[in-house]
Parts: C-alpha cells; structure tokens; sequence
C-alpha cells in the first residue's frame, strides 16, 4: 500500500505542477539553449548568456531542465544535454509545437472564462488560425507561413509513422489525401510503398503549389494535385483509398457530416477511407485526446476529439456501411478508422 500511495502522491504532484514543467520546457526552447547544448557540454556563463539571464537564473533554470531530463549537470556548473533533450533536439516539428503553444497558454489563463466563452469571441489560437488559414497555400509569403508549415509538416509526420506501421497498404494502386496542404502525409506513404497512382485534394492555390515538389520527389507519373473545397467541390474519384489526416477532428459534427458524406459520394463499391486522428477515450491517451486536445480545439473555436463510436456513427450517417478501427503502436498520437462504401 505504501508504494500505491507514494505512486498516487506522485500523480497529483504532476497534476497540480503539471503547468511548471511545461513551461520550464518553453524556456528552453524559445531561448534555443536545446540548439545550443547539442553541440556539446557548456558552461554555465555561456548558458547564461546564450539565454540573455544571469548566473543565478540560469542555474535555476538548468536544474528545472535536469529534474526533467532535459539536461544533465557533468561538472560543476557544466551542463549537456539530458536524454529527453536530445530527443528533442532533433525533432524540429516538436520544438515547433512547443513555441506554437504560447498562444494556448495565453487562452488558458482562465480556463472557466474560455470555456464560458463559448466560442463567441476570438481567443488567441482562433486568431492565429484564422490569419493562417488565409495565408495557406501562399508561399510567396515567406516567414509568415514558416510557423504554419512546420506545425502541419510535423502533425502528418506523426500520423502518418502510426499509419504506414499500421494500415497495410498491399493491393493499393492509388491514394488520395483529403486535405492534404503541401503533400507530407502522401509523400510519406509515397516513400514507403509502389504505390502508382498519388493524389492530394486541398484549395486550389494550396493545390497548385505542392504538385511540382511532390512530382520532383515522388515521380511526375505517380503524382496529381486537385484544387477545389472539400465541402462542396466534388471529390476526385478513381482513387482505391482516400485519406483524412488530422482533418476531421478540426470540425464541428455537421460540417464533419457535409464532409464525410462528400466523400461517400465519390467512392465505388469496393474503395475506402482511411481516418487517422487522436481519438478521445483510447486507453493510455486519454489526457492527450480529451484533456490537450478537448482544450485547444475548444480555443481554436472548431472541432472536437471524437470517440471511434462517436466517428462510426458520422460513417454511418453520411452512407458508409462497414467501418474497421485499426490498432496503431501508439495511440497516444493517432487512431486509425477505415470506412468502406
């Protein structure tokens, strides 16, 4: 019972302290002392300068990252990196969240007022999305869209890991991504497998821009970009698969339903959909699903985690008549749901 209560004990701290370490993470990251450690162990006033604090700031801040395994002390005042911070160290799209998360932060200074908001005035994250949302696609824009890039980049990286380490992709000729942006999700699959015929469908500025980098990369013959707007533009047919990549979950049920029903549409007898989000309500990630996921796309102002019972019934509503979920390794980053007409 003593070990029971201690692992409870232990439990609660990191819930009531939680907010601590995830900010000790942010400092590290918006100060670039993960970069800057990476090329070896450094002294603490070189830390401290790096950081723009003084001795007894960065000191404090070290231990901070050292009870967290982000860095480790090898001589007195001497420091490297931990092994959590290495590991953060070469996962860009990582670090990119991480620094994307100050406007959540700011959301969530009061969690009750952003809930009784309601979604009726802008909040930060809505705000950012909004400007995003209008730049997508326009690369002419420079380093306005990097922040955009890199968090999408990253979000399909995840995915698509738990996809092609799951989902097997024998028999499939062709794939058509769904609001696909800039193609890394089907660059990933196009990578992995033979796969002849590779598809992206997103507007048509976003369309237009991702068809030459994937043809340079994936073979001008395997690639087809589709511009036009997933609600109401027709789906491209002809595909075995199509794919929806972090999509559904960012939209409210009855634009969700108008989606997946477009999508039904498209489809012969025989051909799937693939659905591949974090699910809410999946053992061993729950807090992911429902506690970050449950926050932040209520501050986005659009969009749920959604239970794979909550996802087979939009299936069945918009005329899917066989669903599947698929187990992936970690489920903590996606679930897998495939559809059949």
């Amino acid at each position: 019972m003593r070990t029971v209560a201690r692992k409870r004990a232990a439990g609660m701290f990191d819930l009531i302290a939680g907010f601590a370490y995830s900010k000790v993470l942010y400092a590290m990251v918006e100060s670039g002392l993960v970069d800057f450690l990476s090329v070896g162990a450094s002294n603490l006033p070189d830390i401290a300068a790096k950081a723009g604090l003084d001795g007894i700031a960065a000191d404090r801040l070290m231990r901070a990252a050292a009870s967290l395994d982000l860095v480790e002390e090898v001589a007195p005042n001497r420091w490297m990196l931990g092994e959590q911070g290495a590991a953060l160290h070469s996962n860009s799209g990582a670090k990119a969240m991480i620094r994307h998360h100050r406007l959540l932060y700011r959301d969530l200074i009061d969690p009750l007022a952003l809930l009784r908001n309601n979604r009726a005035k802008p909040t930060e994250l809505s705000r950012y999305w909004s400007y995003a949302g209008a730049l997508h696609g326009h690369a002419e824009r420079g380093e306005e869209t990097n922040e955009y890039s890199e968090l999408m980049a990253m979000s399909q990286h995840f995915v698509a890991e738990q996809v092609l380490s799951a989902f097997p992709f024998r028999g499939i000729a062709s794939v058509l991504d769904v609001g696909g942006g800039s193609g890394a999700f089907i660059r990933a699959i196009g990578a992995e497998h033979p796969i002849a015929k590779l598809g992206v469908f997103d507007l048509p500025e976003v369309a237009t821009g991702a068809l030459k980098p994937l043809q340079d990369e994936l073979g001008a013959n395997r690639v087809t970009t589709h511009g036009g707007n997933f609600f109401t533009d027709p789906i491209p047919g002809g595909y075995d698969l199509i794919t929806l990549s972090r999509i559904l979950h960012d939209h409210d049920d009855e634009p969700a339903l108008t989606l997946l029903r477009n999508i039904h549409a498209s489809l012969t007898p025989g051909k799937r959909l693939l659905i591949a989000e974090p699910l809410s309500g999946v053992r061993g990630a729950k807090a992911m699903g429902d506690a970050f996921f449950g926050l932040y796309l209520w501050a986005m102002g659009s969009g749920r985690p959604r239970t794979t019972q909550e996802i087979t019934a939009l299936l069945k509503e918009a005329g899917f008549a066989h669903t599947k979920v698929v187990s992936t390794p970690q489920p903590v980053v996606a679930g897998i749901i495939v559809a059949s007409a």
